[in-house]
């Protein structure tokens, strides 16, 4: 049976060090401060940003929501971005996601202050990831790495496999991974046989957003899985459940495995802190 990696407690000791930054910059007279820019009406969004404006009150990072109609067009949310790079008083600026479909999220982002970027999706920001410099990393990415560092697995020469390969999770987690000198593999929907190479890896991730998709069969005897999916399932009687990319048999055949909820999810929230406390 896999060990459960406690995101809990990785939560609480990153959430320490946000704590001592944000003491650092609150005594050099420059306290930081977190702007969430939401368009329009998102459920998802709204509970988003809830969670961190109370994360923030409970580290001592100032939290401000700015919410923008539903029409609110592409060249009025530049503006609005543009106005918040020029204030010396925010430190960080978060871009709720989705956007209306019509405002292009690539603009948006890159519109960015890479400085105020706080969840490292700003050009600069995954160029310097590349360079393996981690100025500011995806929180998710941070967060997964920090997952399986908790395990205290070598890293160095495993054979590593990422399920999913988008821009905040995948891509970043395999360059993290690489430059702690993994062999990385990255499969994505294009890949003909998933399992042929997931059930030689040391260490599984997986970022991809479809309940079950990896199974017992595909993993390993012992191997480190990370289980970054999270899916909302419904159930006849009207009820939901939270699970994740990893079926739970996934248990039986895994070393150390990632909880749905309780992993990755409270360590991403931390990252981000950490983010907007630099």
């Amino acid at each position: 049976m896999a060990k459960l990696i406690d995101g809990k407690a990785i939560a609480a000791a990153v959430r320490r060090e946000v704590q001592d930054a944000v003491a650092a910059r609150a005594a050099q007279g420059a306290p930081p401060s977190l702007v969430s820019v939401q368009v329009g009406d998102d459920p998802a969004s709204d509970l988003y940003a809830r969670r961190q404006e109370k994360s923030c009150a409970e580290l001592g990072i100032a939290y401000r929501r700015l919410r923008l109609p539903d029409d609110t067009c592409e060249d009025a949310l530049l503006e609005e971005l543009g106005a918040l790079n020029a204030k010396d008083d925010v430190t960080g600026i978060i871009l709720q996601m989705p956007l209306p479909s019509h405002i292009g999220p690539r603009r948006a982002q890159r519109s960015l202050d890479a400085s105020k970027d706080v969840e490292g999706v700003h050009p600069e920001n995954l160029g310097w990831l590349l360079s393996g410099r981690t100025t500011r990393v995806p929180p998710t990415a941070a967060a997964t790495l920090a997952c399986i560092e908790s395990t205290g697995v070598p890293l160095e020469g495993a054979e590593a496999v990422v399920v999913g390969h988008s821009e905040t999770v995948g891509k970043p987690v395999a360059l993290l991974l690489m430059e702690r000198l993994a062999t990385v593999t990255v499969a994505h929907h294009a890949t003909h046989d998933v399992a042929r190479h997931t059930a030689k890896a040391d260490i599984v991730v997986v970022a991809v957003g479809k309940p079950g998709l990896v199974t017992a069969a595909m993993i390993k005897p012992g191997a480190v899985v990370v289980d970054v999916g999270i899916n909302e399932v419904a159930h006849e009687d009207g009820s939901t459940t939270v699970v994740g990319d990893v079926d739970p048999s996934v248990a039986d055949q895994a070393g150390w495995l990632s909880p749905v909820p309780g992993g990755v999810g409270p360590v991403t929230v931390a990252m981000l802190m950490r983010n907007a406390a630099k």
